[in-house]
């Protein structure tokens, strides 16, 4: 059975960090694009990070540029989204997804179509 189990989210200060974790099971991990999307209270779902099969290619929003990480570890099939210097805007759900496709496609660009797996999400707060 195929799942995406999100874990690491939690209650965090301003300026403070968290390092989200997406694992995989049921499928070939290391033939999927990972991206990290988020939904914020009142807000449609937002996508914030993507990491390419082999971790060469990744793509962030500009709205987490510099302050954002993905990384990827295939043997482990386990892709991190590290968080610095966090935000009130940054809290919300944070769901991470699986694509079947390569660098360049729909998907390297945010588009929820080409997800073809996700997962239940974790919750990030964000308050002093």
């Amino acid at each position: 059975q195929l799942h995406l189990v999100e874990s690491g989210g939690g209650l965090v200060q301003p300026g403070g960090s968290l390092r989200l974790s997406c694992k995989g099971s049921g499928f070939t991990f290391d033939r999927y694009g990972i991206g990290w999307f988020r939904r914020a209270p009142g807000k449609e779902r937002e996508g914030v990070a993507c990491i390419t099969r082999s971790g060469l290619n990744k793509n962030y929003a500009d709205s987490v540029l510099g302050r954002f990480t993905i990384s990827r570890d295939n043997a482990e099939n386990t892709v991190y989204l590290q968080i610095d210097t966090l935000k009130p805007e940054d809290a919300g759900t944070y769901y991470c997804a699986a694509a079947d496709g390569g660098y360049g496609r729909a998907w390297y660009y945010f588009k929820e179509y080409d997800y073809t797996y996700w997962g239940q999400g974790t919750q990030v707060t964000v308050s002093s």
